[in-house]
């Protein structure tokens, strides 16, 4: 899901069901912020703690993370600690691999060859806050798809559901998971655009990889139709505007079948397919 202000055009090669390709143009959009920006302020900050660590010591093993606000900046650094040991690393190994990796992990994704690597650098006593630092929104990539889906780069955690960053990426996946599950094509990304101030996107992009029984424009009309993808139906929809999001702070926010969020329910499915069959006999 990718939320933006900027908007550029470009060309896609779009392949279709019976080997034939066509050209389609749609927007492709990109967030772009000027060094003004705080967000990059507290980088900059950042960065030039690094800097003076490295010129100081080109071996230097620096994490700094900055947060601004008003005429604070909070600025927390790693610290690297290593005291006594009670716990052999052997033991640590031994219950890694059998208390959370074998539970977690099918034993058919298991074999002799599989190499487990825990602590590989050794002792590692000290963790928390005393040894390394945290900042809401560092970890966006494992909240979604693990690197499996783009991401526009806004972080979920700590925003309500106005913020589409959150909102339109739960719609965005609903979406995906009906289109699939329609059984128009059997993989689906969708890219949501929006614009500060601006109810409706600006752009709503499907990519099915190829593997679309129907055009994929076919399949946009009919999510357009579908589902309304302005913030507030989309909290209306999913109900939204209540304390849910403690439970998907950690382990991601999709693919929680523990949890069973409705963003993640395929309800629409069936209307999906009917409405793109119906927009076929029309073309």
């Amino acid at each position: 899901m990718d939320t933006s202000t900027a908007v550029d055009l470009m060309w896609v090669l779009h392949h279709e069901v019976g080997g034939t390709s066509m050209e389609r143009k749609h927007p492709f959009t990109s967030e772009a912020v000027t060094e003004g920006h705080l967000d990059k302020v507290a980088d900059a900050i950042s960065d030039a703690i690094v800097d003076a660590y490295l010129e100081q010591d080109p071996h230097a093993h620096v994490a700094v993370e900055t947060m601004m606000q008003g005429t604070l900046a909070i600025v927390s650094g790693e610290v690297a600690a290593q005291p006594g040991v009670s716990v052999p690393v052997e033991q640590i190994v031994r219950d890694m691999i059998e208390h959370v990796i074998r539970p977690v992990i099918p034993a058919v994704m298991l074999d002799e060859e599989t190499k487990y690597y825990v602590n590989p650098t050794g002792r590692f006593v000290i963790g928390g806050p005393a040894a390394d630092t945290g900042l809401t929104g560092r970890k966006l990539i494992v909240d979604t798809y693990g690197g499996m889906g783009r991401h526009g780069g806004g972080a979920f955690s700590g925003k309500d559901p106005t913020k589409v960053d959150r909102s339109a990426a739960m719609a965005a996946r609903y979406c995906a998971k009906n289109v699939v599950a329609s059984g128009l094509a059997t993989r689906c990304e969708v890219q949501v655009a929006y614009a500060i101030s601006v109810a409706r996107p600006l752009s709503v992009y499907v990519d099915t990889f190829g593997t679309s029984t129907v055009d994929e424009e076919m399949i946009e009309k009919a999510l357009a139709q579908v589902v309304d993808l302005r913030p507030e139906a989309i909290i209306r929809h999913f109900n939204l505007r209540r304390p849910i999001y403690s439970a998907i702070a950690c382990y991601g926010a999709f693919g929680r079948d523990d949890l069973d969020p409705p963003w993640e329910q395929t309800d629409i499915a069936d209307k999906l397919r009917s409405l793109v069959e119906q927009l076929q006999t029309v073309v």
